[in-house]
C-alpha cells in the first residue's frame, strides 16, 4: 500500500478559499491529459460515479483570510490515496504528464514539481488510533425531501450515520467487506464548519479510535472515510 505525495510551487504564496475546487480541477485536468477514457469513467457527467480515492493537503503558515488563503511560503503539498491499485497507477501516470506544467488559476498559478510514492503500514489489528488530515463529512440523504443532514462528533448519531456512508461506498463499488465491528469513538474531537464548494457544512476533526476488521480498516485508510471523500475530505494518518 503506498500513498503519493505531490509537492506544487506557486507563482505567489496564497491559495483561493474554495482550495477543493481548484484540486479537483486540476484532478480533472490530470486525468484528462493522461487518458479520455480514464477521465470519463471517472467524472462522466450522465451518471453519479462512487470514487476509491481522497486526499488531503498540507499548507505551510496557512493563514485564512476572508477571500483567500495566505503562506508563510509559495509551496504546497498534496497527498494522495486510492483502495483501487489500477486506478492509483493511472493516477500517478496522469500526474507526471502534468510535471513542470504551468496550472493557471486567478491572478495566480501553480505548478507540480514533484510526484513521489510514499509507503503506507498495512494494518492488521482491529483497533488503530487515527489523526484526520482532512475533515470528516458525515452525512444523511433524505430522499423525500431531498434534504442533506450533516453530522459530526458532536451528535449521538455520528457512528451510525457514517457506518451507513460507509457501507453505501461498499456495496456501490461492490466490496465484499463487512462493517460488522466498527466503532469511531472520538479521542480529541473537534465539530467545525467545513467549507465544500462554496457551502458550510458541519465536519470533524481531530483524533480518533477506530474498530473493525483489518480488512475495513485498511480499505479506509487508502480510499477515506465519509462523504466528499474525492472532493478532499475523509484522509487520516495512523498515529497508534
Amino acid at each position: 500500500m503506498f500513498q503519493l505525495k505531490l509537492d506544487f510551487i506557486l507563482e505567489k504564496p496564497e491559495l483561493p478559499l474554495e482550495l477543493d475546487r481548484l484540486l479537483v480541477s486540476f484532478l480533472k485536468a490530470a486525468t484528462s491529459n493522461y487518458s479520455t477514457e480514464f477521465y470519463e469513467l471517472l467524472y462522466d457527467k450522465t451518471r453519479s460515479v462512487i470514487k476509491s480515492f481522497c486526499f488531503s493537503y498540507y499548507l505551510p503558515g496557512a493563514n485564512f483570510k476572508n477571500d483567500k488563503i495566505l503562506l508563510k511560503d509559495n509551496r504546497f503539498t498534496m497527498f494522495f490515496s486510492n483502495a483501487d491499485l489500477a486506478q492509483m497507477i493511472l493516477f500517478f501516470n496522469s500526474f507526471q504528464t502534468m510535471k513542470f506544467q504551468n496550472y493557471p488559476m486567478n491572478n495566480n498559478s501553480m505548478t507540480l514539481t514533484s510526484v513521489r510514492t510514499q509507503k503506507l503500514q498495512e494494518i492488521k489489528e482491529t483497533e488503530i488510533i487515527i489523526k484526520l488530515q482532512s475533515s470528516l463529512i458525515v452525512r444523511r440523504h433524505e430522499v423525500e425531501t431531498n434534504k442533506d443532514y450533516y453530522y459530526t462528533c458532536d451528535d449521538s448519531e455520528f457512528e451510525a450515520v457514517l457506518k451507513e456512508n460507509i457501507n453505501f461506498f461498499l456495496q456501490k463499488l461492490s466490496i465484499p467487506i463487512s462493517t460488522d465491528g466498527f466503532v469511531i469513538s472520538p479521542v480529541k474531537g473537534k465539530k467545525i464548519v467545513a467549507n465544500v464548494f462554496g457551502r458550510k457544512v458541519d465536519a470533524s476533526i481531530g483524533i480518533y479510535k477506530l474498530c473493525g476488521s483489518p480488512e475495513l480498516l485498511n480499505l479506509l485508510y487508502q480510499a477515506g472515510m465519509g462523504t466528499r471523500r474525492s472532493e478532499g475530505h475523509g484522509k487520516f494518518e495512523i498515529i497508534w
